[in-house]
């Protein structure tokens, strides 16, 4: 009696929380690959979640897939057992690092553009499931502007760009924000330079990217942040421990914290309402077919 009540109890929380949360999804990108996208990705999502949210992330890099890989959990399910109906969302959604929960992609987002209008219906309710279950969904795509990164980043509310101070990551970053906008779609973009040698390079790279856009876009593009070139980084990799974890005083984890640090403080003060998992769907869907 006594464990049933206990399960009582936590379907009728679980049930308040979703009903509570606005599931934000945003997108990761950017314009090459070698930037730290990945990395980034990871250690923005524990460090969300150490101030308190709930984070999911979805691996949508279709070449180079290594969420798993970073954190050192193999990944059994991805999203082809879910295109394939061998498993629910449930099924596939895993654990990694300090109980951060990760949805593998692979070659299963390549999938996505060959599905029929049943199996289409069919991912969409199984997506659809998630309204509500997490405070953060963070799609991790693919560098550079292919197919599916430009229906991730056309669908979600927001998309940070990550780069580097390197002239070609820069012009890669600029050409992706570029390219979304000469289709004539409204998209929220915030950027991350990583690996600077110190705050000035950082800011001077943002300025470039910011600069341009505004003259030549008409955009405002805020930065989030910037992220030292730490050796603390590759040893991590090596280690297959997210950074911020395996070394938390390290220059990047300090760094990675106050861009999770200011993401929250803009996230808190927007008054515009998330538009949640049901529109993401809508959006999707109407790329896809």
């Amino acid at each position: 009696m006594k464990d049933q009540a206990e399960g009582l109890r936590h379907l009728v929380q679980t049930h308040q929380d979703r009903s509570i949360r606005q599931t934000r999804i945003i997108t990761v990108t950017s314009g090459k690959g070698g930037v730290g996208k990945s990395n980034f990705t990871l250690n923005f999502a524990l460090s969300l979640q150490a101030q308190g949210y709930k984070v999911l992330v979805f691996d949508a890099d279709i070449g180079l897939a290594n969420i798993d890989v970073l954190m050192g959990v193999p990944s059994s399910y991805n999203l082809y057992h879910l295109l394939k109906r061998e498993k629910t969302i449930w099924e596939i959604i895993q654990k990694g690092a300090n109980g951060l929960e990760f949805i593998a992609g692979g070659s299963g987002f390549t999938d996505l553009l060959r599905l029929t209008e049943e199996e289409l219906n069919y991912f969409s309710e199984q997506i659809s499931e998630l309204h509500g279950y997490a405070d953060f969904i963070i799609f991790d795509t693919g560098a550079g502007l292919s197919k599916e990164t430009l229906q991730f980043i056309l669908a979600s509310e927001e998309t940070i760009v990550v780069t580097t101070p390197e002239p070609t990551s820069i012009t890669d970053a600029y050409a992706i924000i570029k390219m979304v906008t000469s289709m004539g779609h409204q998209v929220s973009f915030k950027l991350v330079i990583n690996r600077v040698t110190d705050a000035k390079e950082g800011r001077q790279t943002a300025d470039k990217i910011s600069l341009v856009a505004h003259q030549f876009l008409d955009l405002q593009i805020p930065t989030l942040g910037f992220i030292e070139d730490d050796a603390a980084v590759s040893k991590a990799v090596r280690k297959q421990v997210p950074f911020s974890l395996a070394f938390p005083n390290s220059a990047a984890a300090v760094n990675i914290r106050a861009i999770s640090e200011a993401f929250v403080g803009g996230y808190r003060t927007s008054h515009t309402p998330s538009s949640g998992v049901k529109s993401f769907l809508n959006k999707m869907m109407r790329l896809l077919k």
